[in-house]
């Protein structure tokens, strides 16, 4: 795919969906992180469902920490592995507290360090509280980005790297998020919506369906 292809395709995008964000619920940069890491191989919807639980009782480092495992967990017992990002989150909490003045950090080296945060919630973080152009590749933004061809890639690192490489530098900002929009409510995994895709005559994709 050429570059004048993969901007006209960022172009419809943005029209299309022309306030890209998160669907996630948050009202700050802590809340988003927690958010992020609950949402690892959980729903957007399932995680908002415990967090409309979970933060008016507790919605900051010290306040989710003084909960301990046991009292977090009966808020976040019907996220998948909830046993595991129960006890990352804590260590989170301590951390930040410690360590970053019960700050949310701004740089990857120190999102990274918090138990739970890999990379791609890391660059989540950074895109969406901080408004860095980051691209955090989910399982939508790699099918997506494999099947319409903009950025190929066997693994999320390598997309990662071939859309920072290639995304037009005035839509790095919001790509994140209409990717994932796009592959959650149009490119979806099974049949995508093709004939009422906004790209659909860009796409490199050689097996579009009909409606």
């Amino acid at each position: 795919m050429n570059n004048a292809k993969r901007f006209a395709i960022f172009e419809r995008l943005s029209k299309a969906i022309p306030d890209p964000e998160t669907e996630l619920n948050y009202s700050s940069d802590f809340e988003l992180l927690i958010a992020v890491i609950l949402s690892a191989q959980a729903t957007d919807k399932g995680v908002n469902k415990a967090t409309a639980k979970l933060y008016p009782v507790a919605n900051t480092p010290r306040a989710i920490f003084n909960l301990g495992e046991t009292g977090l967990k009966q808020y976040i017992k019907t996220i998948g592995l909830f046993n595991t990002k129960g006890s990352n989150i804590i260590k989170t909490c301590k951390i930040l507290m410690e360590q970053h003045g019960s700050v949310v950090p701004q740089t990857r080296k120190e999102l990274e360090a918090l138990p739970g945060v890999g990379r791609k919630t890391a660059n989540v973080v950074l895109n969406t509280a901080f408004g860095f152009p980051t691209i955090a590749v989910d399982t939508h933004i790699f099918r997506v980005s494999n099947r319409t061809k903009i950025a190929m890639g066997k693994n999320v690192l390598d997309v990662e790297r071939k859309l920072e490489k290639h995304v037009p530098s005035q839509f790095k900002l919001d790509a994140h998020h209409l990717l994932i929009l796009h592959g959650r409510y149009t490119c979806i995994a099974r049949k995508p919506r093709c004939s009422s895709c906004v790209i659909e005559d860009l796409c490199e994709f050689n097996k579009k369906t009909s409606d």
